[in-house]
Order: structure tokens, then C-alpha cells, then sequence
């Protein structure tokens, strides 16, 4: 009986283990497992900064956008539509939407900011998604003459001479709109300085937009101003004001979109400035200063009967809100054309963008967002989204712009805005 005793006794002795094992077990056991997870977060970290960070393979629905792309010459001399250029593939059917009730008539805006009529364009099937053939067109095609008017080139210029010198008036080159040549790849080639620049200044224009206004904001060095693009192989014309202006005369220039082609609008204004000598003669139809306030501006030329115009959208489509459930969201309707869209029909000359805004937060989410007719996706990719909104753009282009009136360009987002 006392053999059995001792017997227990010393299993229960050896099964305590002095506290001090116990702690050098235990931080034993803390510091491989630190040392796993820290080598577990050094190879997830080196494996992503070995591989290349190429925003084109990143983001190539966007970039392979060319900087403009006449969407006349591209697309409609060849087609007769841009809707019949965005190939449509077959998918799964959106399942399990949310139901929208039925929206009550929209209010009439007190400001007239907003257009009291809206165009809207339905989809024309739920069931397809459309995956533009923009950038296949650009990447393939480049930026042909003719989409430029013709613009000469020049093929024996060497790419090797490293000779910043060629400029848009050298010696012996017709630099000028409209003579004779081949294509033209204006993607290709380098900025170079040129003292002749800036072609504006704060001073001689004022039009430009305070949060814009570097030299006015205290910015003191000036040469970031005297760079330009000198394509390899052909030369741009210098930019003539008296003929650009002569060259719209009687007509409607006007560029839709967000902040890009905003800059875009007011650069073309300082620019056409240059050859006014009565400012006066050039005014705001609505008496309008520009601000950051405003989205919609009409610039008239007195001498030349002509107009440059600006119209904001952010995507082209109509930002909205719907009801789910008992809550009201925000939505963007990706089958319906902006509200502005009969501002636009008219024009002589368009020039559209839109990109940046596809990229925040909400629009790349998808989260019950985007809207076709009454009904609210759960979820939708942002690349699908934006397909789907060019494909309603191209459609009311069909529509409603006349390729024998009307030129037409589609310009997208700075590679700077990739970045996020």
C-alpha cells in the first residue's frame, strides 16, 4: 500500500514543472511564433516590391487611351456608330438585384445650373456587358494624320541625333494644318525646353482659375512653363490664334467632362486671347466669373461669332439616388446619359473625357452604386461599370450628334492620376 503511495506521489511531483521552465517554455514558444510571422510579412513585402509596378498592365482599360482620340475619323468613318465599335460578350445574368421604388418626379432646380430636360438612354439588354474597343483602336491605329488634319511627317528625322533643337518652325518643313503625309504616332517622342514659352502668362490672361494660378500663388520659378511635346517623327504646327479663331468662326467649341477638361477649356481661352486686341469684345454670356462654384460657362467671341464652352460631368452618365429599402443612396445610373446632355447637342466641335472619377472609393467599391433602371447592383466592378457608361456616351453620339456637322474627341484621365 505505501509502495503505491510513493508511486503517486512521485508521478504528481513529476508533473509539476518549476515556474521558471514553464516561463522559458512559454517564450520560447512567443518568440518562434514572432519570428514566423515576421518572416512570413518580409516575403509577402519583397515579392510584391520585385515585381514591376506598370500602370499600363495595372490599369489597361484606361491607359491605353491615347491623350485624344477623334472619335469621327476612328470610329464613325469606318462604322457609321461608336455603339456598333464596343463588343459586347455574353455573361451571367445580374442576379439578385435590389428593387428600387418607383422615383418620385424629379424636382425642378431652382438654379440653372441644371438642365430642366434630361435625355435619357435605357440599356438595351440587362443580360450583356460591353467591353470597349477604344484603346484596341488607339493602341493599333496610333494617331493617325488624318485624325489631325493631315498633319505632315517627317521620316528621315533620326531618333538618335538627341537634338532638342527641332522645334514646330524648323527651316525647309511645312509645319502648317493640312498638307500632305503619311501617319503619324503623336505618342512618341519627348518634351523638349523651348524659350519661346509660355504662350500665356497670368498677366495676359484672365482667365485662369485661382487654385490654378501658380505664378499668381507665389510659385517663382518659371522654366517648368517652357517645356513641350516634340513628337519623333513629325512636327506640330505653333499654335496661331488668329487662325484657330478663324477656324471656328460661327461655330459652338465645347468640352465636357470634370477638372481635366476644365484646365483644358480655360488653357484654350488664354490661348485664343492672344489675338484679341478689345478684351472687352470677349465675354461671358451669363455674366459669370469662373469659379470653382460653377460648372457651366459660355464664352463668347464678339468678332468671330463664336463660342468655347464648358459643361461639368464627372462621368458622362447621371449621378442619381434611389430608394433601398428604407434608405435613400446615391447612385450612379449608368444606362442614362447626364443630365446635361442637351447642352451639349449642337456643337460644331466636342470634346469629352472622363476617368479620374471611376477611381475613388464608392465607384471602384460598387457597393449598391451603380444603377440600371430600377434596379441597384449589390455589387458591380468598377471596369464593368465604366464600360457599360461609355457604351450609353457612344450610344447617344449615335443618336444625337450628326457626324456631318459635328466633330467629336474623347480625351482621358493624366498617367499622374493612376497613382492612388
Amino acid at each position: 500500500m505505501e509502495k503505491e503511495k510513493q508511486l503517486q506521489r512521485s508521478l504528481s511531483s513529476s508533473m509539476k514543472a518549476p515556474p521558471a521552465k514553464l516561463f522559458l517554455v512559454f517564450s520560447l514558444t512567443l518568440a518562434i511564433s514572432c519570428f514566423l510571422v515576421l518572416l512570413s510579412v518580409s516575403l509577402i513585402w519583397v515579392g510584391k516590391s520585385s515585381s514591376p509596378t506598370h500602370f499600363q498592365q495595372t490599369h489597361h482599360f484606361f491607359l491605353q487611351f491615347n491623350p485624344l482620340f477623334d472619335v469621327n475619323t476612328s470610329t464613325r468613318s469606318s462604322t457609321g456608330s461608336i455603339s456598333s465599335e464596343l463588343t459586347s460578350f455574353s455573361s451571367e445574368k445580374d442576379a439578385n438585384f435590389s428593387r428600387e421604388e418607383p422615383e418620385a418626379a424629379e424636382e425642378e432646380e431652382e438654379d440653372d445650373e441644371e438642365v430642366s430636360k434630361v435625355v435619357q438612354e435605357q440599356s438595351t439588354n440587362d443580360n450583356t456587358l460591353f467591353e470597349s474597343k477604344f484603346s484596341a483602336l488607339l493602341v493599333n491605329n496610333s494617331v493617325s494624320a488624318t485624325q489631325f488634319q493631315n498633319i505632315e511627317t517627317y521620316p528621315n528625322l533620326s531618333k538618335n541625333k538627341g537634338d532638342d533643337s527641332i522645334g514646330v518652325e524648323e527651316k525647309g518643313k511645312n509645319n502648317g494644318i493640312g498638307g500632305g503625309g503619311g501617319g503619324c504616332d503623336l505618342t512618341k517622342g519627348k518634351w523638349v525646353f523651348d524659350e519661346r514659352y509660355p504662350l500665356y502668362t497670368n498677366k495676359t490672361c484672365p482667365y485662369i482659375d485661382e487654385g490654378f494660378n501658380c505664378v499668381g500663388n507665389g510659385r517663382l520659378d518659371k522654366d517648368y512653363m517652357r517645356w513641350r511635346w516634340q513628337p519623333q517623327d513629325c512636327n506640330f504646327p505653333s499654335f496661331n490664334a488668329t487662325k484657330m479663331l478663324e477656324s471656328i468662326r460661327g461655330k459652338r467649341l465645347v468640352f465636357v467632362g470634370d477638372s481635366l477638361n476644365r484646365n483644358q477649356w480655360e488653357s484654350m481661352l488664354c490661348l485664343l486671347m492672344g489675338a484679341i486686341k478689345d478684351p472687352k469684345k470677349v465675354y461671358e454670356t451669363r455674366g459669370r466669373r469662373i469659379t470653382k462654384s460653377k460648372g457651366i460657362y459660355s464664352f463668347r467671341f464678339v468678332d468671330y461669332k463664336c463660342t468655347v464652352e464648358f459643361y461639368v460631368t464627372h462621368f458622362l452618365v447621371r449621378e442619381s439616388t434611389a430608394r433601398l429599402g428604407k434608405k435613400r443612396l446615391q447612385t450612379l445610373r449608368i444606362d442614362t446619359i447626364d443630365r446635361g446632355s442637351s447642352r451639349w447637342r449642337g456643337a460644331d466641335i466636342l470634346v469629352f473625357n472622363t476617368a479620374h472619377w471611376w477611381s475613388h472609393s464608392k465607384t471602384k467599391a460598387g457597393i449598391n452604386y451603380y444603377q440600371q433602371g430600377n434596379q441597384i447592383h449589390p455589387h458591380l466592378d468598377g471596369m464593368v461599370a465604366f464600360r457599360r457608361a461609355l457604351t450609353t456616351w457612344g450610344s447617344w453620339v449615335d443618336r444625337y450628334v450628326s457626324p456631318r456637322k459635328t466633330r467629336v474627341f474623347f480625351r482621358t484621365s493624366a498617367p499622374s492620376h493612376f497613382r492612388f
